[in-house]
């Protein structure tokens, strides 16, 4: 908006960069462009202006698809007045030559314009398909045909409006529709997070199967050494069985042998002794056979004494000695 100073009888304009200030007097143009500032009377001026800015226009409205689904489209639309002349001589864009302000409500004019022409165009190309299409293919539809309907548009060429840039940001359905349309979707991605986690859980248990087959082929092994370790201990004691009874046998035979060594030396030893002895025996009797009875008695008396015991004392009484001194006696007279 200009800024207008006020003086007696005279006013000030002061316009802006983005401002398009048309000055008209008695039907004729005395001031028209951007940035001016001029002087003015304001009982006989008629001021208009016009934004030349780039504008941004949401929009949001419904649409019906071929299968009777109400959509919500939103959408934004970019323009500027390209022409403020022409755009001043169609729109009313006339200014308070006092406060500065719009007489009228120009923009929203505009706005009207470029919402009637887009609503149009995107109720009658969402008529004609259905749902699922729409919302797939909905959005390069619209900006392909509502942005050559707006480039060709006469109302808008006649206004001096240009479109920048068009944008649709979304379609939507109604709530309910749209959370059923995601349920098909919703199962597909659950189905596939199952699938995994299924495949996940089948992986795992086949790692545990071969864990546990690893495990159980370990303890095979293991039971198989076991049978080795205990069968070559078994082998090992017996060996060392037999190798201790073979042992004890050579010891065995050796004890007898030299058993036998000692009881055949000690045989012979006492064979020769007993030998000799009655040889010596037999000498002895030889050599007493010639001798007389009373030497005979004298050996033997000699021979008993030396057999019997010590003897400190002995008595002797008439009734001992009466029958010896009578066979001593008998022997002497024969």
């Amino acid at each position: 908006m200009a800024d207008i100073t006020r003086y007696p009888f005279t006013r000030h304009l002061r316009g802006t960069a983005t401002v398009h200030v048309q000055h008209v007097r008695n039907g004729r143009v005395r001031h028209a462009g951007t940035g001016l500032s001029f002087w003015f009377r304001p009982l006989s001026a008629v001021l208009s202006e016009v934004p030349v800015a780039d504008r941004e226009l949401p929009m949001l409205f419904h649409a019906r698809t071929s299968d009777f689904q109400d959509v919500t489209v939103q959408a934004t639309v970019t323009y500027r007045i390209a022409d403020p002349d022409l755009a001043s001589s169609r729109i009313d864009f006339s200014v308070d030559p006092d406060t500065g302000a719009w007489r009228t409500m120009p923009l929203e004019q505009v706005a009207g314009l470029l919402t009637e022409i887009v609503q149009q165009q995107s109720i009658a190309l969402l008529a004609a398909v259905p749902l699922t299409s729409a919302l797939v293919t909905g959005v390069d539809a619209l900006l392909t045909t509502v942005g050559s309907a707006i480039g060709s548009d006469a109302r808008l060429a006649e206004t001096g409006i240009s479109v920048v840039a068009l944008r649709v940001v979304a379609i939507r359905p109604e709530p309910d529709v749209e959370k059923a349309l995601r349920t098909p979707a919703r199962e597909q991605v659950q189905q596939e997070a199952d699938r995994a986690t299924y495949e996940r859980r089948a992986v795992a248990v086949e790692r545990e199967r071969a864990i546990s087959e690893n495990e159980l082929q370990s303890r095979i092994e293991l039971a198989r050494r076991e049978e080795q370790l205990v069968t070559q201990r078994g082998a090992n004691a017996r060996r060392e069985a037999e190798e201790e009874a073979a042992a004890g046998q050579i010891g065995a035979e050796a004890l007898a042998r030299r058993t036998l060594t000692l009881a055949e030396g000690e045989a012979s030893a006492t064979r020769t002794r007993g030998e000799a002895e009655a040889a010596a025996e037999s000498a002895h009797l030889a050599a007493l056979r010639d001798l007389p009875d009373q030497v005979l008695w004298t050996e033997a008396l000699r021979e008993l004494s030396g057999r019997l015991p010590d003897i400190d004392s002995l008595v002797l009484t008439p009734d001992l000695l009466a029958p010896l001194l009578a066979r001593l006696g008998s022997s002497s007279a024969s």
